[in-house]
C-alpha cells in the first residue's frame, strides 16, 4: 500500500506564482482591516488560495507598505462611517463566505456591521470575531496587548531563566499563535460545519484562550509533577542542561534539546563530554552543575564548527540563527521555507499540500489599491462605483 501511495505525493516548491491553488481556493471572505493578528489570520487564508478582500480605512491610502501580513490579498478603501460604506461592505457580505474583524466588543455593532446586520444579509455568513479578552466577561471592554493575555493565561509566569522576572516571548503566543493562527482556524472550522447544516454562526476568539490552550500539554506535566512554578528549573524551559542554548567561541550561539537517552548519549559523545560525570541525566539537582560544564565544552568552538560536528545527527542540534540568516540555510532553501517577494524577505505559506499547493501571488498592495476592481468583480455597476467615488465613500 505504502508503495503504491508514497511516489504521488509530490510537494511543489514554494514559490510566488501568478495563481494559488490553495485548499480553500473559491472561498471569499471579507476582512475588516486591523493591526498584528487580524492581518496574520488574513494572511494564513489567503495563503491557503481563500479570496480575503481586506477593506481599509480611507485614511490609508497614501500609504505603500511592505507589511507581509497583508499579502495575497486585494483590498478597498471605505469611509465606514458613512452609509454608503457600511451598505457597500453589507453588499460584499452578501456573497461571501466568511467575515472577520479585530475590534473591541461592540464596535462593529455601533458601526452597523455586527453579526446581526451581516448575517440578515447572508444567514450562511461566518463572522470571525478576535479579541484580547473575549466578547464577554470582567476585562472584556478594557485595552490590552499580547503580554496582557499571555500574563493572565499562565504563559508568561512560565518563561524565563532561574531567579529572574518572566521574559515575554515577541508577540507569538498571544497575537500571533493565540489569535490569528486560533482565529484562522476556528473560521475553518465553522466554514466546514456550514457545508453541512447551512447555517452561518459567529466564531470568538480571545487571545487569553489561545495562550491558555497552547499551554496544554504544561497543565498534564503539572498534574503528574513533571513541571513546577519556579521558571528556569524545568524539562523543556532552559532548565535543564541537554535543552538550552549556549555561545560559542565565536559569540554565536546553538541550541540543543537532547532529551531522550539515545539523544543525550549521542549529545556525550560528540560534544567529548566525560560520560561518568553526565550520568544521571534527568536528576535536576545536577542540573546546575552540567549546564556549566556544557557552557565551558561549547565555549571551545565556534559556530560553525558546532554545525559540522552535530547538524543533522540526532543529537537535536541546530544552529541558533537571526531572521536575515535563517533564510541562507541550506535546508531552508532546500525547502524553499522562505522567498522574496517584490524585494521583501519573507516566511513561504505553510503548511504545505501535495495536491493543491499554496502559494504568494503578491506582496502587499497599496490601500484602497483594488476597489474599484473588486467592487466590479462583486456585481457593483460602474454608474454605482462612480458614485461612490464622487461622494467621498471609496477613493479616487
Amino acid at each position: 500500500m505504502a508503495a503504491t501511495f508514497l511516489p504521488l505525493l509530490r510537494f511543489q516548491p514554494l514559490t510566488k506564482r501568478e495563481e494559488n491553488m490553495g485548499p480553500l481556493s473559491g472561498f471569499k471572505i471579507i476582512e475588516l482591516a486591523g493591526i498584528g493578528p487580524g492581518p496574520f489570520c488574513g494572511m494564513m487564508l489567503s495563503d491557503m488560495g481563500a479570496e480575503v478582500i481586506r477593506v481599509e480605512r480611507l485614511s490609508g491610502v497614501n500609504r505603500a507598505p511592505k507589511d507581509v501580513l497583508v499579502r495575497n490579498r486585494r483590498n478597498i478603501a471605505l469611509d465606514l462611517k458613512s452609509e454608503a460604506g457600511v451598505e457597500t461592505v453589507l453588499r460584499l457580505v452578501e456573497s461571501a463566505d466568511a467575515l472577520f474583524e479585530g475590534f473591541r466588543p461592540g464596535v462593529t455593532e455601533r458601526l452597523g456591521l455586527g453579526p446581526e446586520h451581516c448575517m440578515a444579509r447572508n444567514p450562511r455568513l461566518v463572522y470571525g470575531r478576535m479579541t484580547g479578552w473575549g466578547q464577554e466577561g470582567p476585562m472584556a471592554a478594557a485595552a490590552g496587548h499580547d503580554i496582557n493575555y499571555i500574563g493572565l493565561s499562565g504563559a508568561l509566569h512560565a518563561m524565563g531563566r532561574a531567579g529572574e522576572r518572566p521574559v515575554p516571548p515577541l508577540n507569538l503566543v498571544g497575537d500571533f499563535g493565540g489569535g490569528g493562527m486560533l482565529l484562522a482556524y476556528g473560521l475553518v472550522c465553522a466554514l466546514l460545519e456550514t457545508q453541512k447544516s447551512g447555517q452561518g454562526q459567529v466564531v470568538d476568539a480571545a487571545m487569553v484562550d489561545g495562550a491558555a490552550a497552547l499551554m496544554a500539554m504544561f497543565f498534564s506535566m503539572s498534574a503528574t509533577g513533571a513541571f513546577t512554578d519556579q521558571r528556569g528549573t524545568n524539562l523543556l524551559d532552559g532548565g535543564a542542561h541537554f535543552y538550552d542554548t549556549y555561545e560559542t567561541k565565536d559569540g554565536q550561539y546553538v541550541c540543543i534539546g537532547s532529551i531522550e537517552p539515545q539523544f543525550y548519549a549521542l549529545l556525550i559523545e560528540k560534544a567529548g563530554l566525560d560520560e561518568n560525570l553526565f550520568r544521571d541525566q534527568m536528576n535536576p539537582a545536577r542540573w546546575p552543575e552540567l549546564k556549566v560544564e556544557l557552557t565551558r565544552t561549547f565555549l571551545t568552538k565556534t559556530q560553525a564548527q558546532w554545525c559540522e560536528i552535530m547538524e543533522g545527527t540526532d543529537v537535536c542540534f541546530a544552529p541558533v540563527l537571526s531572521i536575515f540568516d535563517a533564510p541562507e540555510h541550506p535546508h531552508n532553501k532546500a525547502r524553499g521555507s522562505f522567498l522574496e517577494v517584490d524585494g521583501v524577505m519573507q516566511p513561504a505559506p505553510a503548511p504545505r499540500f501535495s495536491r493543491t499547493p499554496p502559494a504568494v501571488v503578491h506582496g502587499a498592495r497599496i490601500p484602497g489599491q483594488d476597489t474599484q476592481t473588486v467592487l466590479h468583480d462583486y456585481g457593483f455597476s460602474a454608474d454605482e462605483i462612480s458614485q461612490l467615488e464622487n461622494d467621498g465613500t471609496i477613493a479616487g
